[in-house]
């Protein structure tokens, strides 16, 4: 198995398409594994992670820590670092990020700043893993989007992908918007409120990278010709105002309606949580990949894990 090539995990942009095949296939080893001889078991034995999350937080902390304990290493690990940390007593990002060196071999950090965990990768000499900062990226979460997207549709190429819901805020949708910009011929729909809609960044990087992309206003038109609708709940803690909230929220439901008129092969991806975006009604239709796209988690970031800690 070659190298890893990168040291921390802060933004999806540093992923290529050669490091994207190894991380995928390093990840299909990791769930062969698990249902196998678990040879892997114990490659991490002896190794600590801090997972430090300033934010609430289920599948990606649980994911991670799982991942962690499943490879053979050990977690030292606070759920709300704002008011179960030194951070509630006024510690800095970067003393905190100093202090975990001495305790840990990797750092897995979700925090409210965007742009913290490149904060924390440049002071810190062991890996830092990205698991999600404010509204700016959450770059494991659209490796295993990808991943389970691949599953689909294993040459990657020719896909329309529609991104529902709060684009503005969404870290999920921009970190995955960066990655599907290294396939062929990929289109990308942005289906949003209009306060909340797809940052220029996004748009402009879309652009450099010649991947073609709209707006749209009408989910059950864009449902019809969709590959991949990947839908996403309005995010009430990131509004700052209280009427742009109640415009975004509820606006884009998927139905069953919708849901019947997609493509026989497309599939219905979310990051999760959920709110009323999507009815669990539609939780048993050939569609639905959302708890397979969880699970997937587990594989990716044990793969993450292993090629950052792996001793060579």
């Amino acid at each position: 198995m070659s190298s890893f090539a990168l040291k921390h995990v802060v933004e999806s942009q540093q992923f290529d398409r050669e490091l994207l095949e190894l991380v995928f296939q390093t990840a299909t080893q990791m769930k062969t594994d698990l249902a196998g001889e678990r040879q892997f078991a114990k490659v991490l034995d002896g190794k600590i992670m801090a997972s430090l999350f300033y934010e609430p937080s289920t599948r990606t902390r649980f994911s991670f820590e799982s991942a962690m304990r499943r490879l053979g290493g050990s977690v030292i690990t606070t759920e709300n670092a704002r008011e179960f940390s030194s951070a509630a007593k006024g510690e800095s990002l970067a003393d905190s990020t100093r202090i975990m060196n001495g305790y840990a071999d990797i750092i897995v950090m979700r925090h409210n700043e965007a742009g913290s965990a490149a904060r924390a990768a440049d002071i810190s000499s062991i890996p830092v893993i990205n698991a999600g900062d404010g509204a700016g990226q959450h770059p494991t979460q659209a490796l295993l989007d990808i991943y389970t997207i691949a599953d689909t549709f294993p040459e990657m190429k020719d896909l329309k992908v529609a991104l529902v819901g709060d684009l503005r805020y969404g870290r999920t949708s921009r970190s995955l918007s960066y990655l599907l910009s290294k396939y062929e011929n990929m289109e990308i729909i942005f289906v949003s409120p209009s306060v909340c809609k797809m940052e220029n960044d996004i748009k402009a990087y879309l652009d450099t990278c010649n991947v073609p992309w709209r707006e749209e206003d009408d989910l059950a038109k864009v449902a019809c010709e969709a590959d991949c609708i990947y839908m996403t709940r309005i995010q009430k803690e990131r509004f700052h105002s209280v009427d742009d909230f109640q415009q975004a929220a509820s606006k884009y439901i998927l139905s069953l309606d919708m849901v019947s008129a997609m493509k026989q092969d497309a599939i219905i991806m979310h990051p999760l949580p959920r709110v009323d975006e999507i009815p669990e009604e539609i939780d048993e239709t050939p569609q639905a990949r959302y708890f397979e796209q969880a699970e997937n988690g587990l594989f990716i970031r044990m793969a993450l894990l292993y090629l950052l800690l792996k001793d060579d």
